[in-house]
């Protein structure tokens, strides 16, 4: 059995739950959502899956883009929006579960944003040494 190519599309924040609104109705259900930063932006893929057909949604954000939730169509996304925020700094609006940054607890604040590549990384105090010990005669 020879399946379809799998397909990313890319589109505009503001058609994204308009279109995943269209997959939950189709009967599609979230496979997950991903984030990564490329240069000064991020893209956030939405994964879908209905009879072995994978769709992906493609959005490219910047820090200061406020994405929406899409936990009112897909309840269990709020995992994956509270992990973009929590490492990415990326605000999500509307989510059924908000943690408010303690989802995921890290070192520094947002560690995969474009923010947290300006903070110097601490580094990590010098060893002790050890007292000598006197030997026996």
């Amino acid at each position: 059995m020879m399946l379809p190519p799998q397909s990313i599309t890319p589109i505009e924040v503001g058609r994204l739950v308009g279109n995943v609104e269209r997959f939950r109705n189709e009967g599609y259900r979230l496979v997950q959502i991903g984030c990564t930063k490329v240069a000064d932006h991020y893209e956030i893929n939405y994964c879908f899956d209905k009879d072995y057909m994978f769709e992906v949604l493609r959005i490219t954000v910047t820090a200061d883009t406020e994405v929406p939730s899409i936990t009112g169509m897909y309840w269990g996304a709020f995992i994956y929006e509270n992990e973009m925020h929590d490492l990415f700094g990326i605000q999500v609006k509307g989510m059924n579960i908000d943690f408010k940054g303690t989802l995921i607890k890290t070192r520094v604040k947002f560690p995969f944003s474009q923010a947290a590549e300006k903070v110097a990384t601490p580094k990590p105090a010098p060893a002790k040494a050890e007292p000598k010990k006197e030997e026996a005669p």
